[in-house]
């Protein structure tokens, strides 16, 4: 079983989660897609959106991520006796929280002037791939248009709005669920949980914790358990707690910078 993901990106969390509380073992390959590394024509070939993750088992290739969790599931039935499937109510509340698209409330939290020289970049990393495979030309001319659509987007005040919006509609709901359970759903960490706490570490990577979560006294109190659990610290805490935040950022920045000048697409 491989998976392709990065730690930057939040359905990899989530998914990475997921493995982790299953104790399913499995290779781990990170694709960088602030480097465009998700454009490389091996990783394009397996999914043209170039989306993470990607979760593989053998020739079923996987890219929803509650699909992915779901199966997940499955494996662990077998691979380690877990006979814990997802009930219902926690599906819902996954559903729930993926409705919540992060691209626009995060790229509108990024400085201008980094947001745009990454998205330059990315568009360079499109074209150089796009020349040298002819055969997916076309895939990738739809994410060279999606990727001006976004720059596009994002001038709509509504656009950002909206994502704002949904965000603090589904905290209160997470909010007045805890009023009554430990979790999302009872008082046993679930798949629903999984899902929800790359979200919380997303707004605390943006500095936004004490607008969305501190103001929130259950979800602040379910933030601070969730962050003892040593999945947690595995999956996101190895790389965003403290020091390693700006550790894990400016490596990728670096990196960044060296290849725009190097012309390195």
């Amino acid at each position: 079983m491989q998976l392709y993901h990065h730690p930057c990106s939040l359905n990899s969390q989530k998914v990475r989660l997921a493995l982790e509380e299953k104790g399913i073992d499995y290779t781990s390959f990170h694709v960088n897609p602030i480097l465009g590394k998700n454009m490389d024509s091996s990783f394009f070939r397996m999914n043209t959106s170039a989306k993470l993750p990607v979760f593989k088992n053998g020739s079923h290739i996987i890219f929803d991520t509650i699909e992915t969790i779901l199966y997940i599931e499955r494996i662990a039935v077998v691979s380690v006796g877990n006979n814990s499937f997802s009930s219902q109510e926690v599906i819902e509340w996954m559903q729930k929280i993926e409705q919540w698209n992060p691209k626009y409330f995060t790229l509108s939290h990024i400085p201008n002037k980094h947001r745009l020289f990454v998205s330059k970049f990315i568009r360079k990393v499109v074209i150089a791939r796009m020349a040298e495979s002819p055969d997916l030309a076309s895939a990738y001319h739809c994410k060279l248009k999606e990727a001006y659509e976004t720059e596009e987007k994002l001038k709509n005040p509504d656009v950002v709005k909206r994502s704002k919006e949904s965000l603090v509609k589904l905290l209160d709901e997470v909010e007045t669920k805890l009023n009554d359970t430990t979790y999302i759903v009872g008082d046993e960490f679930t798949m629903a949980d999984a899902t929800f706490i790359p979200v919380l570490a997303r707004l605390v990577l943006l500095g936004l914790e004490d607008e969305y979560i501190s103001c929130r006294p259950n979800i602040a109190d379910y933030w601070g358990l969730v962050q003892q659990r040593p999945t947690y610290k595995k999956v996101i805490g190895k790389y965003f707690n403290g020091w390693r935040k700006n550790k894990t950022l400016m490596k990728t920045w670096c990196s960044l910078h060296i290849r725009n000048f190097l012309k390195r697409y």
